[in-house]
């Protein structure tokens, strides 16, 4: 990848443009069929902001139809039309995503995030085409064909200015999923929110216009502002700020000091090491609702999402209370049958860096045993009394959680023992 890493807090300022070679091959095929293909959108915000990508966006001239589009592109390996009815056929080329569109203009015929007209123009000029888009950063194009940057709404310099700059504000109203993305860029990119768009967005949320969002599209835009954000607080502190708990109205009840406890503890797990994204989603709703009783809290994931292991796996894990100040084996083998202590401790580490001695002691604790990853083993199960002609019955689960409470209190080391017990208990007779 021939992009540089660097900070995304300085822009690249030759207003040079580079992408991975290895794409020309598919550029000179469609150019052989007249068709100019211009890079578009987040891979040329990324770029300028240094940050790696490899999804590209891919705006293609001079050809009305998605289906040839396709055929071209099988040449190059699978393509992917899933995105067809949005405009988009996709391909995956060594190691790149990559989605080819046409241009097009949107307007907006009914209320709704469905409610648009989309019409495809083979001969509309970038300018025209770019005006569709959300933010002046997210405007920009390369012509691969003459090899000049298009920048007809001055994206770069906004971004120079870290001002988030809406494309058209008159047509900025047309999508309500705006206003949670420029929230989220905000917080991504370190961006000042214009004036007139941050007032205008203001607007659109105290009128309610949130509402007509889908829960789906909601939670995509606050998953980025989670997962991407190297301080999510901003996002937090912006949607306040623009009136956005009005619709989260659970964090509109808390306390100053509880919200700044919230925003502190993402800001620190925004740079943990977790082994997923999934987990760090899990372990992000969690800390944003730790504070929340458990009706708020159902209250506000049920906002943006109904998926049960999501659901489940937040409301367990704000549930579970420790002692980091008195612990012992016995503790802390309890501790693992309600999670994995791996992912609990960054839990830990977020709420209460000022725990971070006895946080350390209990993973360094929990390794020794053997259970940093998972819980102690039982030394019998349901297939041992079966073995000594005992018959599955609701006893079953007493004997066996009663042999697993001694094995965790360290009454017992090995099965032989705990099978002795049983029997001179006379459970076995």
């Amino acid at each position: 990848m021939p992009v540089p890493k660097k900070s995304i807090y300085t822009i690249k300022s030759d207003k040079m443009f580079e992408y991975p070679n290895k794409l020309n091959v598919i550029f000179d095929k469609l150019n052989q069929y007249h068709i100019k293909a211009i890079i578009v959108g987040g891979y040329l915000r990324d770029y300028f902001l240094g940050i790696e990508s490899k999804d590209i966006d891919i705006e293609l001239y001079n050809v009305d139809s998605l289906e040839k589009v396709e055929k071209i592109l099988r040449e190059f390996g699978k393509v992917n039309g899933v995105g067809k009815s949005f405009g988009v056929v996709k391909l995956l080329y060594e190691n790149l995503d990559l989605d080819f569109s046409l241009p097009r203009s949107d307007s907006k015929i009914t209320t709704g995030h469905k409610g648009f007209e989309v019409a495809i123009y083979a001969d509309l000029d970038f300018k025209s085409a770019a005006k569709r888009r959300d933010f002046t950063m997210n405007a920009i194009g390369y012509d691969l064909i003459a090899h000049e940057i298009l920048d007809p709404y001055n994206g770069i310099t906004d971004l120079s200015n870290r001002l988030l700059r809406a494309v058209d504000l008159q047509k900025f109203p047309e999508d309500p999923l705006r206003i949670l993305r420029a929230v989220t860029f905000a917080a991504r990119f370190n961006l000042k929110i214009e004036e007139d768009l941050f007032l205008l967005s203001k607007k659109m949320v105290e009128a309610g216009i949130l509402k007509e969002l889908p829960r789906e599209r909601i939670f995509e835009e606050i998953k980025k502002l989670l997962l991407k954000s190297k301080q999510p607080s901003k996002g937090i502190k912006l949607l306040k700020e623009l009136s956005g708990f009005r619709f989260f109205n659970e964090l509109q009840s808390l306390r100053e000091s509880v919200s700044a406890l919230i925003c502190a503890s993402l800001d620190r797990a925004a740079s943990f090491p977790l082994k997923s994204e999934k987990e760090k989603l899990l372990l992000m709703l969690a800390l944003l609702t730790s504070q929340f009783s458990k009706e708020m809290q159902h209250s506000f994931l049920q906002k943006l999402t109904n998926e049960k292991e999501i659901l489940q796996r937040v409301e367990k894990l704000t549930a579970i209370s420790y002692d980091l100040t008195h612990q012992t084996n016995y503790s802390i083998y309890k501790l693992a049958t309600q999670t994995e202590i791996a992912f609990f401790s960054y839990y830990l580490l977020a709420l209460y860096p000022k725990e971070q001695t006895n946080i350390t002691k209990l993973t360094q604790r929990t390794k020794q045993l053997g259970i940093y990853h998972k819980a102690l083993p039982p030394l019998i199960e349901g297939k041992d009394l079966v073995a000594l002609g005992l018959k599955p019955s609701k006893e079953f689960s007493k004997i066996l959680n009663e042999a697993y409470e001694k094995q965790m209190r360290e009454e017992f080391y090995t099965k032989e023992e705990i099978m002795h017990h049983l029997d001179e208990s006379g459970v076995l007779s």
